[in-house]
């Protein structure tokens, strides 16, 4: 009788402890679908915003606020003189 009921009471615990981890395994697995959803959606706006940076990099953006708020102009093409390294010398990015 005695081995009986320390046999059923160590069942119980048993099925106290499955049932548990069971219930832990669905929460941390809807809390990975949460976090992928999550992730899927920072891509979504992280395109959306590489979207928007190359909008306003346009070089006709660039040109009509130019042209709209600062006064810009493009230079008449009589005074624009074109230059060429000389010889030897390297171009350098920048100068």
């Amino acid at each position: 009788m005695r081995t009986t009921l320390l046999l059923l009471a160590l069942l119980a615990a048993c099925a106290l402890s499955l049932v548990t981890s069971q219930h832990q395994a669905r929460k941390l697995f809807a809390g990975i679908e949460r976090e992928h959803a999550r992730a899927k959606a920072l891509d979504v706006e992280w395109g959306q915003l590489q979207l928007e940076a190359r909008t306003w990099a346009l070089p006709s953006r660039i040109e009509s606020i130019a042209q709209e708020r600062l006064g810009m102009r493009a230079p008449d093409a009589r005074r624009v003189q074109l230059l060429r390294p000389e010889r030897g010398e390297a171009a350098e990015p920048g100068r």
